[in-house]
């Protein structure tokens, strides 16, 4: 499809771990302010959890951030170990895929969508998504995955292992499924279908009825993994069922020893994504005497200065 003229790439953003940024953070943290302070309260949670021996550490989040640039970040996270396992939603996958094997473009939150569509262009908030870079790219990347996988015996793979192979095939360092099947750090998606690879997932089994998706078999990795914890914290960014299982997993170990929300959900429509901390507490999903933190804010603009504070701090010792 041709492309609109002078439409400018998404590139993604990595930290920049710099004494100058670890000054600029914590001077953030003595000047109070609102969200100020807590852009240097997160950070330290993230550092505190990151160094704390014997912690199993959480990253949730939905799948806008991987639309964005954000992604760099979240790769960076992985990358240098402060991840020991994700949940984020099916959307991860279907951006992953597109933006690894093609491009997402800047955009404007006050674009005509039906001139979009019209031009071939989904809108996700200010990026601009190209129809043909988007299903039809991914339907052709994820099917010769499943027919290799469906080929050497996984019948019922699980969400799990359907993330390393895709990771696998990417094989690209711009890719965060890449880096975490790399790094060995096991990606969980509870709601595997609600998406593009999840369309897949259904048309593939369409062809071969006896192919599906082994959740169970997610929840029993997620259990070993949660009840051999010593220690548990959690990066949670955003909200919605990433946000929730994340949680849900840790009150059966007592609840998370750090927890560092970010969000721009407000917590007075009960909304899971706008509850805070203190409300995971009630449930045992929070420790009451857990390291922990609510920040107000856009993740896109607050986590590079989170991450590369949090590394620049690592590589300190």
């Amino acid at each position: 499809m041709k492309r609109v003229p002078g439409l400018s790439r998404v590139r993604d953003i990595h930290a920049v771990p710099s004494e100058d940024l670890v000054s600029l953070v914590d001077s953030m943290r003595e000047a109070g302010g609102f969200q100020g302070r807590a852009v240097a309260e997160a950070a330290d949670v993230l550092r505190s959890m990151a160094s704390a021996k014997g912690c199993t550490k959480f990253l949730s989040f939905p799948a806008a951030p991987v639309a964005t640039g954000a992604r760099g970040l979240l790769v960076d996270l992985v990358r240098e170990g402060f991840v020991d396992l994700i949940i984020t939603a099916s959307g991860t996958l279907d951006h992953d895929i597109a933006r690894t094997v093609g491009s997402y473009y800047h955009g404007s939150f006050d674009l005509d969508d039906a001139d979009l569509l019209r031009r071939g262009y989904h809108r996700l908030g200010n990026v601009l998504v190209p129809l043909d870079g988007y299903g039809p790219l991914i339907e052709k990347r994820v099917q010769p995955i499943l027919e290799r996988m469906y080929a050497g015996g996984a019948v019922a793979p699980t969400s799990e292992e359907l993330c390393r192979e895709i990771g696998l095939d990417l094989a690209s360092e711009s890719s965060l499924l890449y880096w975490a099947q790399k790094r060995g750090v096991p990606v969980f998606v509870p709601g595997i279908m609600d998406g593009a690879v999840g369309s897949q997932l259904w048309l593939f089994a369409e062809k071969h009825r006896d192919f599906k998706v082994d959740v169970i078999g997610d929840e029993r990795r997620l259990a070993d993994i949660v009840l051999s914890s010593k220690l548990s914290g959690a990066l949670v960014i955003g909200g919605g069922i990433s946000k929730h299982h994340a949680l849900w997993w840790n009150q059966f170990k007592g609840g998370l020893d750090y927890a560092c929300y970010i969000t721009t959900a407000t917590e007075y429509d009960g909304s899971l994504s706008g509850a805070q901390v203190r409300e995971a507490v009630s449930w045992g999903k929070v420790r009451a005497k857990a390291k922990k933190v609510n920040l107000y804010a856009d993740a896109t603009a607050v986590l590079p200065l989170i991450v590369s504070y949090a590394l620049a701090m690592k590589r300190r010792k």
